[in-house]
């Protein structure tokens, strides 16, 4: 079976693609750039057309059936709701994509939505306003830590939200859906270490109380396959959400780690109905990440 990652050049996409392979699955490595360390590691590489190629859903069609393609596991936030809209469509081709449905992709995308979300089904997250009314001010839409600042200046608000700054413990919890949207996994570890967004040092720690929301969530919001969830807890024990990425995310190699291999888990799930059955989770287990080189004769 061949399995599909994008943003093969990213510096977290070698846990990805080796987890692939330890399923026992051929990995397809995909970026927009030849010249990058995942293709490398792959079993093979498909060069993809630009985001805003008019033609990109055809070329991606035609790419996807020239390597055989079988399941896509998207990981590019600029892609997602373009692969959640053709879901059907790839499955009548044979072709698993796994990822959650369009409706859930959108509220995900945009963090005002996603306030909007929060505070509909009681969730609970910070105060949040279009106006620059708070000192956190970040784009609508964005990933990582990319246009993020704490600013009492005046700034240009369109497309951004300000947000309450919150206090505490930064908790990005990793959860496994069924294909039912039921949550197989939810595993909170407490970020030791972040560099430019992403997580370079975790510790997988329990907190029923962001397992207790995490469920609320899942059940007013259906996910399917991996989504990364941000939190804050704080001296009080009190939980804020602050963000969901609906997709498999650079920091979960933790939450792979603690649990069992979920890329394994879930094509089964999704290509063959296999039930997930969910392992102990591995409280205290800690991650550090490093830099690894790969030489091309």
């Amino acid at each position: 079976m061949n399995v599909l990652t994008e943003a093969s050049g990213s510096l977290t996409s070698g846990y990805l693609i080796r987890s692939i392979q330890q399923a026992g699955y051929s990995a397809l490595a995909s970026d927009v750039d030849e010249e990058n360390a995942g293709r490398y590691l792959a079993d093979d590489f498909i060069r993809m057309p630009f985001k805003n190629d008019p033609a990109l859903w055809e070329k991606v069609g035609q790419l996807l059936a020239l390597h055989r393609v079988d399941v896509v596991i998207p990981s590019f936030d600029e892609m997602l709701l373009g692969w959640s809209e053709r879901k059907e469509s790839f499955r009548e081709q044979g072709i698993r994509v796994v990822l959650s449905d369009p409706a859930t992709i959108a509220v995900c995308q945009d963090k005002w939505e996603t306030y909007q979300f929060f505070v509909r089904h009681g969730i609970p997250t910070p105060a949040t306003s279009l106006e620059q009314r708070y000192p956190l001010v970040k784009p609508r839409e964005g990933r990582g830590a990319v246009g993020v600042k704490v600013t009492a200046e005046a700034v240009d608000m369109n497309g951004m939200i300000s947000q309450e700054l919150l206090t505490g413990e930064e908790y990005t919890v990793d959860v496994l859906c069924d294909k039912h949207a039921v949550p197989q996994y939810i595993v909170p570890r407490k970020r030791l270490k972040v560099r430019e967004g992403k997580s370079t040092g975790g510790v997988v720690v329990r907190q029923p109380e962001i397992e207790r929301w995490v469920r609320a969530i899942c059940a007013k919001l259906p996910f399917i396959g991996p989504v990364n969830m941000q939190c804050f807890l704080n001296d009080k024990g009190e939980v804020r959400f602050v963000e969901i990425n609906p997709r498999i995310a650079g920091g979960m190699a933790l939450g792979f780690a603690a649990t069992e291999n979920w890329i394994g888990a879930i094509v089964r799930h999704l290509t063959d109905g296999q039930p997930i059955e969910p392992k102990p989770i591995q409280y205290g287990m800690k991650m550090m990440r490093y830099y690894h080189e790969v030489f091309i004769p």
